[in-house]
């Protein structure tokens, strides 16, 4: 692909090959998307939500975004697992189901799933009652590409009074050791009244080849439901990717959410919480650790629109290399959400002076009778700190990593399974001792 192509180009390259690709479910719904995808057109820098994360740039640098590369020489997925993780494995490699490679310990009575494709057709009445009512495919563009070109997807669904006690772990593998890879995925998952599920969700990629993964997912939660969440995105430094989750909470529910993001060329997450009940509870958090040229670019929605709730966000990164790291933090406060307390909080440390961060915390209430914060910080580490523990004999990088490690605990306080929380405070500690 020549430097004069367009994003428009781009777009109606994708919008050209979906004639070809003759999907059989979801059809009608597929067209509806790509009609969004042809209004909204791929983004650029000019857009304001896409202002500091050229997305569309870097996808032109290569050509054909519509190649089907479902192959795959990955044979085992044991590296990627979690140590101790007593969980069912749900595995997709380049965008597939691989039921050869899950590993499933749930019984049906809990909890059920399957792939997406199957669950159009055999849990019809739950799947339409959700699937694409929540993904933003009218307003924006990537949710659209994906809701008219997803490949595959997994269905969840907790019945009422059920609590589904150990992890549903879906593990992302990209292979792209031969071409590169363009993958579209979906979740859907619908936890009803008086239930709870924890989902861990991970993002791995091998091979020296570009790849693009785009993916939507949406999460229900019925009343009094309650739901543990969290995303590892481990990509390679070719990796671009994009994600819209949004969440929406019904009356008493709860939700504990964590995001870690490690690498990647441009991450970028749109993650919403709709509070559409009265008290629930939302705790959101998130750490980007960032060095080379990746760049995470975090979009977060809380949108309170009912009262007596409590929502508390609280997003951290460290930046080293050329990274750049964007935060852009959105709490809405409708006029009938009274009673509302909501908390955001977004603190950043650059480790050198190539490294940015772009943060845009933002609060819009239209109700009078809430307790709302918001704010942003970004700096150095604290030299004086640093010289202190260096007077007691802590060498230089060691102490630094200590430092860094203290600013960053705290993001992990909604993780409550305790083997995942091992892994991530171990992850996070051997990656601040390599300083990144």
């Amino acid at each position: 692909m020549g430097s004069t192509v367009t994003e428009r180009d781009l777009t109606n390259e994708i919008i050209s090959a979906f004639p070809a690709k003759a999907f059989s479910v979801g059809v009608e719904d597929r067209k509806k998307a790509l009609g969004h995808f042809e209004k909204l057109g791929l983004p650029t820098t000019k857009s304001e939500e896409y202002r500091f994360t050229p997305i569309t740039k870097s996808l032109l640098k290569n050509s054909n975004w519509n190649v089907d590369n479902s192959t795959s020489a990955i044979a085992s997925i044991d590296e990627f697992l979690i140590e101790g993780m007593d969980a069912s494995v749900f595995v997709f490699i380049n965008g597939i189901y691989s039921e050869k490679l899950s590993r499933i310990i749930h019984s049906p009575s809990e909890v059920t799933v399957s792939s997406l494709e199957k669950s159009l057709i055999n849990h019809t009445k739950v799947v339409n009652r959700y699937f694409g009512k929540f993904s933003p495919s009218e307003s924006d563009s990537f949710a659209a590409w994906n809701g008219a070109f997803w490949q595959s997807g997994l269905f969840i669904h907790v019945k009422e009074n059920v609590s589904v006690e150990k992890p549903l772990f879906i593990l992302h593998v990209n292979d792209a050791k031969q071409e590169h890879v363009q993958v579209q995925t979906r979740l859907l998952a619908v936890v009803e009244k008086n239930s709870s599920l924890s989902i861990v969700e991970k993002f791995e990629s091998t091979g020296d080849h570009p790849v693009f993964h785009n993916f939507c997912e949406e999460i229900v939660l019925a009343e009094q439901a309650r739901l543990e969440y969290c995303k590892i995105q481990n990509d390679s430094g070719k990796s671009i990717q994009v994600a819209n989750t949004v969440i929406h909470q019904s009356e008493s529910s709860k939700v504990d959410t964590f995001t870690l993001t490690l690498k990647g060329e441009i991450v970028r997450n749109n993650f919403s919480i709709v509070i559409d009940g009265e008290n629930c509870e939302s705790h959101f958090h998130g750490l980007y650790l960032l060095d080379g040229n990746t760049l995470a670019d975090n979009h977060t929605v809380v949108d309170h629109k009912k009262p007596n709730s409590f929502s508390n966000e609280l997003y951290k990164g460290i930046m080293d290399g050329q990274s750049k790291g964007v935060f852009n933090g959105k709490i809405f406060v409708r006029p009938q959400a009274q009673k509302t307390n909501a908390f955001q909080s977004n603190r950043n440390i650059l480790m050198s002076d190539a490294s940015t961060v772009n943060t845009k915390p933002q609060l819009e209430i239209w109700a009078d009778d809430v307790k709302c914060s918001h704010g942003c910080t970004s700096g150095q580490l604290d030299e004086e700190a640093l010289f202190y523990l260096k007077t007691r004999g802590i060498p230089h990088d060691t102490a630094k990593a200590m430092l860094l490690y203290a600013f960053a605990l705290d993001v992990l306080v909604p993780v409550k399974n305790e083997q995942l929380k091992s892994y991530l405070d171990g992850l996070i500690s051997s990656r601040l001792h390599k300083n990144l």
